[in-house]
């Protein structure tokens, strides 16, 4: 049998805890392709392309586990290789090039989420003519950024004091934006390949426990990445569905499978809502690579259904599109 070659992207020199996660996710999916009777190969991989295209072409591996999150250290840069793996038609796993291309870039999603009617948080741009409303609550978001990087309590500001001009003007903010902040719940819906297409796994609500009222209830970067924090502490996720909520979920599920469609999806992909007061959905990111460590919320969302993560791991392969494998 010919081996699987899972890619990760290389570590730089002093990473930080989201970057040096990849290694962990490796492991586990290392330990899945073993129990599933896969050998396989791990390979680093930096912006030399050409250096994993000689490695694939050498090894002419069964197919590619993708979990690559940077190239150079930029996220932007992630649909580098899957786009190089299409263009020499090697099978891998996961979304492909255009998916992580448009979901990466989180502004970029967010117009055509609102060209396709999906609901989305309205958001203002550097240099934009209009001006935030002054009595609304918005969050400054890094455009390329994963896994809550760049975002702290400081990141929710109020319309009336935020200096939308120094903002404009300000190079270290030229790839960030500003978006209207929803105060109410949160919620991740995980969506993963089945032999009918993407199923939808038990919703997950986020659960703001003991916050102080004037700490903002977000995903900030502590809350995910610094186990001393309170944060982390007290950001507790939870799959319990009250009945009064079962409309709501439903049409969050329902908005799931719309942006698998949207966004050309394959193999796994997360879709991150806030609800308003009233009940009503806004979808914030589409994230077309997921972290699937065993401690992740995806990982979680699947065992709720009963997936165990071997199965899990099974699924995403077998989610591969036929238009990749070899011919």
């Amino acid at each position: 049998m010919k081996k699987v070659l899972l890619c990760i992207n290389s570590i730089s020199q002093h990473p930080t805890e989201d970057e040096l996660d990849v290694l962990v996710q490796a492991e586990a999916v290392e330990k899945a392709l073993k129990k599933l009777g896969f050998p396989h190969q791990r390979i680093y991989c930096s912006l030399d392309l050409e250096e994993v295209r000689m490695i694939i072409e050498k090894e002419s591996p069964q197919f590619v586990f993708n979990l690559v999150e940077t190239l150079g250290g930029k996220g932007s840069l992630i649909h580098l290789l899957p786009a190089m793996m299409e263009s020499f038609r090697v099978p891998f796993t996961g979304s492909g090039s255009y998916s992580l291309l448009v979901t990466t870039d989180k502004l970029r999603t967010k117009k055509i989420l609102k060209e396709s009617g999906v609901p989305t948080p309205e958001w203002f741009m550097p240099g934009d003519i209009r001006r935030p409303d002054p009595e609304k609550r918005y969050i400054l978001k890094p455009n390329w950024e994963d896994g809550s990087a760049g975002i702290t309590d400081d990141s929710v500001v109020n319309g009336a004091s935020f200096d939308f001009e120094a903002f404009s003007g300000d190079s270290k903010f030229s790839d960030y934006f500003l978006e209207e902040f929803i105060d109410g719940r949160e919620f991740n819906v995980t969506l993963l390949a089945g032999p009918e297409g993407p199923e939808v796994m038990p919703p997950a609500e986020m659960l703001y426990v003991d916050y102080p009222e004037h700490k903002p209830r977000i995903l900030n970067y502590a809350s995910k990445w610094d186990p001393a924090s309170f944060e982390y502490a007290k950001t507790i996720r939870t799959f319990d569905v009250e009945r009064e909520d079962r409309d709501m979920i439903a049409l969050i599920q329902t908005i799931s499978l719309q942006c698998w469609s949207i966004f050309g999806m394959s193999g796994y992909a997360r879709v991150d809502f806030r609800i308003d007061k009233h009940q009503h959905p806004f979808v914030l990111e589409m994230n077309a690579n997921p972290c699937i460590a065993p401690d992740a919320g995806f990982v979680a969302a699947c065992s709720a259904r009963g997936i165990d993560y071997t199965s899990m791991i099974e699924r995403i392969i077998k989610g591969i599109k036929p238009a990749k494998w070899n011919q």
